[in-house]
């Protein structure tokens, strides 16, 4: 049996919202679920298995002892505003003091990290809606396949660098100095 949203004559029926009707929505949906919004399509977010739970909470601790003292706040599952998009990395490192943002989210970041258990291909979309915006680097964590994904430098809505890191390699970023990350201890049992 075919999904329904396979179907393209479907999909281009599902109509799109703005980033400013999505706003106007409730937080959560009738089911009590959490969304975010997706090239103009309002996503549910699925739940979190153990494995992307402790990849998340490992890294945004890693993620926040490089970044203090630096002026840069650290995001842990909050929204960032994009043209058609309002995806909510796992994690993401942003300008300025967290009072800059009580009216408003984000518009970019320096670096976001998504962390793909179940989602891998959702996730790999959003690589390249942060691509488009201009976003310099953003890490997609495979944690079934203990490996990292390194984006950065984006040019007209891609991004020219690709590298993939996996056994006992060490991610260090390119945007946010002091951050590195050694993949044995992030995927360690």
């Amino acid at each position: 049996m075919v999904d329904i949203l396979e179907l393209p004559e479907v999909r281009r029926m599902v109509p799109r919202i703005s980033v400013e009707q999505y706003h106007k929505m409730p937080e959560y949906t009738p089911a009590g679920k959490r969304t975010e919004l997706i090239r103009g399509i309002v996503i549910e977010k699925m739940s979190k298995s153990p494995l992307h739970a402790s990849l998340l909470r490992f890294l945004f601790q890693i993620v926040q002892a490089a970044v203090a003292g630096t002026g840069w706040i650290v995001f842990k599952e909050d929204p960032i505003t994009l043209a058609d998009s309002e995806p909510e990395p796992d994690v993401s490192v942003v300008e300025g003091g967290g009072a800059g943002y009580k009216r408003a989210h984000p518009g970019t970041a320096r670096l976001v990290i998504e962390v793909a258990v179940t989602t891998v291909e959702l996730d790999r979309a959003k690589v390249l809606i942060y691509a488009e915006a201009n976003i310099p680097e953003c890490w997609l964590v495979l944690g079934k396949k203990k490996t990292v994904e390194v984006y950065t430098e984006p040019r007209e809505g891609r991004y020219t660098q690709h590298r993939t890191f996996t056994g006992a390699a060490s991610v260090v970023s390119t945007t946010v100095p002091g951050l590195r990350v050694e993949l044995e201890t992030l995927f360690s049992d």
